[in-house]
């Protein structure tokens, strides 16, 4: 599958893939410093958001959850992904087949814990997600799963949605 015109899983010689939508972050996003970060977020929050730290399988949140719904990211509140593209894959964590749309996030190769991986973070506030895998042969259109931690994301009900948007 090609993202961004690039096939994200293809460029391993490249040494990163490029980062997309950082360019237009806030400067207050890109300036937080890490006592910042460690006041507004919670220890857990910090751990995963900030240290790439990983929350454990079926434990968090919205690993089975089917609301309607945008998700958001938890530390910036930039919109990320959607409940549309949201799928069970029962690896434990929440699953996506595609973000909300084009530089709402960032890749870059993982290669911790002797690991060849992309992670995903938040293109907005550079927080970590998760990362996204390539060709396990979901049923979906893109034959991508984005595993992100629950405690990255915050979920906004469509129904809250639709009320806000009246109340303008």
């Amino acid at each position: 599958m090609s993202i961004f015109g690039n096939n994200i899983f293809g460029n391993k010689a490249a040494g990163s893939i490029p980062a997309v939508g950082n360019a237009d972050r806030p400067e207050a996003e890109k300036q937080k410093s890490d006592a910042e970060w460690r006041q507004e977020l919670t220890p857990e929050e910090y751990h995963v958001l900030r240290e790439a730290g990983t929350e454990r399988p079926f434990t968090g949140e919205y690993w089975d959850t089917h609301t309607a719904g945008v998700y958001q990211c938890r530390a910036c509140g930039a919109e990320l992904f959607t409940s549309n593209e949201k799928f069970d894959s029962h690896c434990g964590w929440p699953s996506f087949w595609a973000p909300l749309a084009e530089g709402t996030v960032r890749y870059i190769h993982d290669r911790t814990l002797g690991m060849e991986r992309v992670e995903v973070r938040c293109a907005n506030c550079d927080s970590h997600l998760g990362h996204v895998f390539d060709g396990e042969g979901y049923g979906t259109p893109t034959d991508q799963r984005y595993c992100i931690n629950s405690v990255s994301l915050r979920l906004v009900p469509r129904e809250v949605e639709e009320d806000s948007a009246t109340a303008s």
